[in-house]
This record gives C-alpha cells, sequence and structure tokens, in this order.
C-alpha cells in the first residue's frame, strides 16, 4: 500500500498552481510549522539529488483549513536546526553548508 501524502496546493498572483509536499511538522514556542518541497512525481529522479526545503507557519483558518505563512530566514535557521536534530535525512538538507 502506498504510503498517503500530506499536499497543499499555493496559488501565485498570477493564478499559477504549486503543489508542496509536507514532510513533517513541528510545534515550537506555541506555534505549529511545516516543513515542505516541491512534489515531485517523476519515479525516475535521482534520490541523492538535493532538494530544497520551505519552513512554514501553519495558521488554523475556520473550522478545518490552514493558512501557511512564510518565516524570516532567523526563524527558519532556527527550525531547520529543530527538524535535523529530530533525525530527519540528512539528505534533504545536503545544501553544502
Amino acid at each position: 500500500m502506498e504510503d498517503e501524502r500530506d499536499l497543499v496546493v499555493f496559488e501565485d498572483d498570477a493564478g499559477n498552481e504549486l503543489t508542496m509536499e509536507v514532510l513533517d511538522y513541528l510545534a515550537y514556542e506555541g506555534k505549529e510549522y511545516a516543513l515542505l518541497t516541491e512534489l515531485n512525481e517523476d519515479e525516475d529522479a535521482d534520490e541523492d539529488e538535493p532538494v530544497e526545503v520551505f519552513i512554514m507557519e501553519v495558521r488554523p483558518v475556520g473550522e478545518d483549513q490552514e493558512e501557511f505563512v512564510p518565516v524570516d530566514e532567523d526563524l527558519a535557521e532556527t527550525l531547520i536546526q529543530i527538524f535535523e536534530s529530530d533525525d530527519f535525512d540528512d539528505e534533504i538538507f545536503d545544501d553544502g553548508e
């Protein structure tokens, strides 16, 4: 059975849609954050190739909807360190830093 993916669709000002996959969630200082990457449905993709990740704050909107809001660079760095320390796959963060 295939794992179910947690997908989020964003729309830019021009109406273009971008589908992102939520890799994981993290609670930090009373707020919820999500680690996301662009959805790659290419089964032949090189798994060793680094992927770009994004961290966004998850805010509840209404009863059963969420809003994803970008975080500032300093907070993103802090959260990435936390995600890394929680035994995430190091390949996600392999950007040479």
